[in-house]
């Protein structure tokens, strides 16, 4: 019976093979890691007001699957979107770019 790789083995072959590209991997994992935390705070605030999915889509002018989706992590939301989703969410939506340190 023939053994197949883990997915550990596999991921490391990827992330050394041929064509591999270090920044475009590290851009991919701070959008995935910000979505991440958007997705959290949509969730943690909503839960703190006491609203469901629906409730709160149904205040942001938005539907349930994209809220679902939003708090899932998925999906890339406007700048309206957020703005939306703020006022529902009874918070200021702040966006700002920071001076990165250099190390």
């Amino acid at each position: 019976m023939t053994e197949h790789p883990s997915m550990d083995d596999m991921r490391r072959e990827r992330l050394t093979g041929p064509g591999f590209d270090a920044r475009e991997y590290q851009a991919g994992r701070a959008e995935a890691i910000l979505a991440i935390e958007l997705a959290e705070a949509i969730r943690e605030r909503r839960i703190e007001l006491g609203l469901t999915q629906t409730q709160l889509a149904e205040r942001a002018g938005l539907r349930q699957p994209e809220v679902s989706r939003l708090e899932s992590g998925g999906g890339t939301p406007t700048i309206g979107m957020l703005e939306r989703l703020a006022h529902a969410l009874e918070v200021r939506f702040v966006a700002r770019f920071e001076k990165v340190d250099a190390a």
